[in-house]
């Protein structure tokens, strides 16, 4: 893989060694570059888990993804760097407060001097990796982390304005291939269920807050302040899209 031609999609210009600076620094600046989007979803294009093509649309075709296409291609440039990264199952909750299904979503494992948490492919997240220690509150920009043991798996919750903790996933730390998320991946994109196919989605962090086109309504949030409009076209749809997330599709 091209991983100058990665680092530059990014606007990453830093050292491109295998520590924690660099870490932290390109795990944020794909997050406010890289959309999270199920564009191809929606456009019925099938999405097959294979590296090349993630690394194809994110880096040459400057589109985004969802969860085995960022954390996929991610991997592979860290690997590239020199980091030692283990792919990781992981579930989301479920209305009702369940666990989602395994391989419900893809998130990583990096190992340095600590083991961290790293993860571009979950849209409104932490920016940062989280240290994979439970006990300890881990702030960031956007708010407090923390990782608690919930029997054999492990959960990252995050702060409430209230103070509460709300799950965002449950994972295991048993190493798994990328083959191993095909059947999720397939259902993701296919399923009346899935939330992947109710509706175009498109959403990035940005140095101070957020920016999300969810079908035709754009919300920003800057410095905690949120903002919501309804787009009055699709030509509008468009320009939001270009001119906000550098995506410009053939066809919709």
């Amino acid at each position: 893989m091209d991983a100058p031609a990665y680092l530059r999609r990014i606007g990453y210009s830093g050292p491109a060694t295998p520590t924690l600076e660099t870490l932290r620094c390109i795990h944020r600046a794909h997050l406010e570059t890289v959309p999270f989007e199920n564009l191809d979803i929606c456009l019925k294009r099938p999405i097959i888990l294979n590296e090349d093509a993630f690394l194809h649309k994110i880096v040459e075709e400057k589109r985004g993804g969802f969860c085995y296409e960022l954390n996929g291609a991610f991997a592979a440039l860290l690997r590239e760097i020199g980091f030692r990264v283990t792919l990781l199952s992981a579930r989301a909750p479920r209305k009702d407060g369940s666990p989602g299904p395994e391989f419900d979503h893809l998130t990583l494992r990096v190992d340095l001097d600590d083991p961290w948490l790293v993860d571009v492919g979950f849209g409104e997240c932490f920016l940062e990796p989280l240290l994979l220690r439970t006990g300890i509150e881990q702030r960031q920009d956007q708010g407090a982390f923390r990782i608690t043991q919930e029997g054999a798996s492990l959960s990252v919750e995050r702060q409430q304005h209230d103070g509460s903790w709300k799950t965002e996933y449950l994972f295991t730390f048993m190493p798994r291939q990328l083959a191993d998320f095909a059947e999720m991946c397939h259902y993701h994109q296919t399923s009346p269920e899935s939330h992947f196919t109710q509706k175009p989605l498109c959403t990035r962090a940005t140095p101070n807050g957020r920016i999300t086109l969810s079908d035709l309504k754009l919300i920003v949030t800057d410095n905690g302040a949120r903002q919501e409009r309804l787009l009055a076209s699709e030509e509008e749809w468009r320009t939001v899209l270009k001119n906000n997330f550098g995506l410009v599709l053939l066809s919709y």
